[in-house]
């Protein structure tokens, strides 16, 4: 597990007892190049530094050294992504399973529970269709049924998502023997009948009775309650009554409601049905509930004290579930005493469906879900993501050599619940424990034990603490994706959900637990960097605000600050962009992108500096310095027809007003503006070798601010730039333009 693969193709093997091996593990062939070229790069970025530290110390005016000193913090900030990326370069690694194996060394009788996690907040963002398609995909797994509990945590207190997962029980009942039987690769409803397998009278059936529990869901959500005729039993409405008699107080108790019961419940075919197991914790005004954190928890302690599976899988509410076959290839790991002691968790990547050709909104996200995290499995492991992930429940418990014991013996990570789900003392447990002022009786709960709070980001900040602690994990990347999830379609749903996790990366970036301090000492140098490039990407807008402004903002007043295209100088910045752009692009290509996806995922990394990591910054340091503090906005799943064919046909979506932007439409103008001079200036017959490098970086803004100035000035659609934006924006410009005016005089 510790070992790290060494050379350019070794391949580690681990098998168990002289059985086929479970796994391999191989370096990725181009890590030779990484390193060489690192050596090269790092070496021009010293003579860079050295460039503006000899402009800095000799400046022939105010202007001069102002501009170098704004230039030089830009290109040490960029010199720092730059390093800590490298960590990722040079020990990649790709693994292999082998999950038919696993009968060769186990019994299926033998292989250990497992309890899923999948939190939703709002049904009218997150519609509970789209929950029960989710749930639906993962009690229907190739592993045994009843070893499968299915735990959804309602952080809304909705009677609509209580509604929809009692019909996804009944409906249930009737898919899984179905999927077993016919072997269906697609386990979740929605994307089997989206591909047309209605072939069969009994697929026709069973998508009659799907289609009717989605109108019915469907129609509820509509209406906004749960009316007396589309409750089929006294079950049912005994429970509806329980829910309205606790959620009418301002305090509500916590609802737990046990939907199926593996012990009894049966398909239609007659075989034991999985655990599904609503839960809705308590929430007080007077006490924290730590937005998705606090719900994993409440999970965490709702499960052990009703099933306590050693394993553990967290879902976001739109992770549906793509192979059935997950589950082994995480055993693969999980049940091989070589990896065991020490392994926290196995990560799938999180891969996304819907998305448009180009994925303008850089949805995909590929360097953070696979290209870096296979450049942290070749160190101690890759990052928890916060969906796709399989952890041992031990690891939330102390280290691996030192348990951190909980306030009751019923929630030991070994502790063994011998009696029913539905038994009275269970369930009695299991509303204690919800409870919002349970976590008082400990002050370990957040801290020492389950997941992290202290930053919206808790999945990153799980992890980052878990490994500090001695565990290690793995990325498990199949060729048929784990899971697939649903994608912002609107550009401000995207910037408001990447400023989110700019400012819980930022929490955990400046807190006692940062990854540059706290991480380097406990994890090393590589993965203390690793993790610090993730807790300040914030900090991208710090040279990417500084390139999109002060070049062009010169160059409108006639001031030249890069070297001439004649001096050497201008050759080593030439190269430093297209090093840095091209083995991006490279990294791109190589793990499965396309050019013009590749093109967007750049552009969009200029979106989110001018706009996300901003405005996350101003935000996180007004609550840092307690002016303000901030909320957990739930993304919305929800999807608007004119707006998805706007999506499809990749349009940017600027019809939201929001100030984000503003400071993009402002970029947009000055850049254009500054363009424009230097084209003017050329034709005036003006040399190109001292405008060039400013023309270049303001020509390549205008070309990547394209469907900005689409938007602003050739759209009549309700996606274009709203009028108040555009002059917000442009007051803005000119203003900015004055003022560089009184300073380049």
């Amino acid at each position: 597990m510790g070992a790290r693969p060494q050379g350019g193709s070794a391949i580690q093997v681990t098998s168990i007892g002289g059985h086929p091996p479970l796994h391999t593990v191989k370096p990725l062939a181009r890590t030779l190049f990484n390193r060489v070229f690192a050596t090269i790069y790092a070496l021009s970025i010293l003579a860079l530094l050295f460039y503006h530290a000899k402009t800095l110390f000799y400046p022939t005016t105010l202007v001069s050294f102002s501009v170098t000193l704004a230039l030089l913090i830009s290109d040490l900030v960029l010199t720092f992504f730059w390093v800590s990326t490298q960590t990722f370069r040079m020990f990649p690694v790709c693994r292999k399973q082998f999950p038919e194996n696993l009968t060769k060394i186990m019994e299926r009788s033998d292989f250990p529970a497992l309890d899923v996690f999948i939190c939703t907040a709002d049904p009218y963002k997150e519609p509970p269709i789209g929950v029960v398609n989710t749930a639906l995909s993962v009690m229907a797994y190739n592993y045994p049924t009843e070893k499968i509990s299915v735990y959804v945590s309602d952080d809304g207190g909705s009677a609509l998502t209580l509604f929809a997962f009692m019909e996804a029980a009944k409906f249930a009942t009737h898919w899984l023997p179905f999927c077993k039987k016919n072997n269906v690769l697609e386990r979740n409803p929605e994307a089997y009948f989206e591909l047309n397998h209605t072939c069969t009278s009994e697929a026709v059936n069973i998508k009659k009775i799907y289609e009717s529990m989605k109108v019915k869901v469907e129609q509820v959500l509509e209406r906004g309650e749960v009316d007396d005729e589309y409750i089929s039993s006294d079950q049912e409405r005994e429970a509806f009554n329980k829910w309205t008699r606790n959620f009418t107080r301002q305090d509500h108790p916590a609802v737990i409601q046990v939907l199926l019961d593996a012990s009894k419940d049966k398909d239609i075919a007659g075989y034991l049905m999985p655990n599904l197991i609503y839960v809705s914790r308590e929430k007080s005004k007077a006490s924290p509930h730590h937005f998705k954190a606090g719900a994993l928890n409440a999970l965490l302690r709702v499960s052990g004290s009703m099933t306590n599976a050693p394993i553990i899988l967290t879902l976001d509410c739109d992770s549906l579930s793509n192979d059935p076959e997950t589950p082994l290839r995480a055993m693969c790991y999980l049940c091989d005493p070589a990896t065991r002691p020490q392994l926290a968790y196995v990560q799938f990547p999180q891969i996304f469906r819907g998305i448009n050709k180009s994925d303008i909104y850089n949805a995909e996200f590929k360097r953070l879900y696979q290209i870096n995290v296979m450049g942290f499995d070749g160190l101690s492991g890759p990052n928890y993501l916060g969906t796709g992930c399989f952890f041992q429940r031990r690891a939330f418990y102390g280290s691996p050599s030192s348990l951190a014991s909980p306030e009751i013996p019923e929630l030991a990570p070994d502790y063994i619940v011998d009696k029913p789900v539905q038994s009275q003392s269970v369930l009695a447990l299991a509303h204690q424990v919800a409870s919002c002022n349970y976590e008082s009786r400990s002050s370990n709960w957040g801290s020492k034990i389950g997941f992290r709070y202290g930053s919206l980001s808790e999945d990153y900040h799980t992890g980052f603490r878990m490994q500090c602690e001695g565990w290690k994990s793995i990325f498990c990347d199949p060729d048929r994706p784990a899971f697939l999830g649903d994608v912002p379609i609107t550009l401000s749903d995207a910037l408001n959900q990447q400023k989110r996790w700019s400012i819980g990366l930022l929490e955990v970036g400046f807190s006692k637990y940062s990854p540059a301090t706290f991480g380097v000492k406990a994890l090393g140098l590589s993965m203390g960097l690793a993790y610090a490039q993730s807790a300040f990407w914030a900090m991208w807008s710090i040279p990417i605000t500084a390139y999109a402004f002060l070049p062009q903002l010169a160059l409108l007043n006639k001031v030249y600050i890069f070297p001439k295209v004649s001096e050497p100088w201008f050759f080593l910045y030439a190269f430093l962009f297209l090093g840095a752009y091209g083995q991006d692009f490279l990294d791109f290509i190589l793990a499965g992108g396309s050019v013009q996806r590749w093109w967007s995922d750049q552009r969009f990394w200029i979106i989110r500096g001018l706009s996300s990591y901003v405005f996350g910054s101003v935000e996180f340091f007004l609550k840092f310095l307690g002016i303000s503090a901030f909320g957990f906005n739930v993304t919305s799943k929800v999807v608007e027809s004119e707006q998805s064919r706007r999506y499809e046909q990749g349009i940017f979506e600027f019809g939201a007003d929001t100030p984000m932007f503003v400071t993009l439409t402002v970029a947009a103008i000055i850049n254009l503006s500054s363009l424009a001079l230097g084209l003017a200036e050329v034709f005036r017959g003006n040399s190109l070798e001292g405008l060039f490098a400013q023309m270049f970086i303001s020509g390549f803004a205008v070309v990547n601010s394209w469907p900005i100035y689409e938007a602003i000035a050739l759209r009549n659609d309700k996606g274009k730039m709203p009028l108040k934006t555009s002059i917000i924006a442009t007051l803005l410009a000119g203003t900015l333009y004055a003022a560089s005016c009184f300073i380049f005089r």
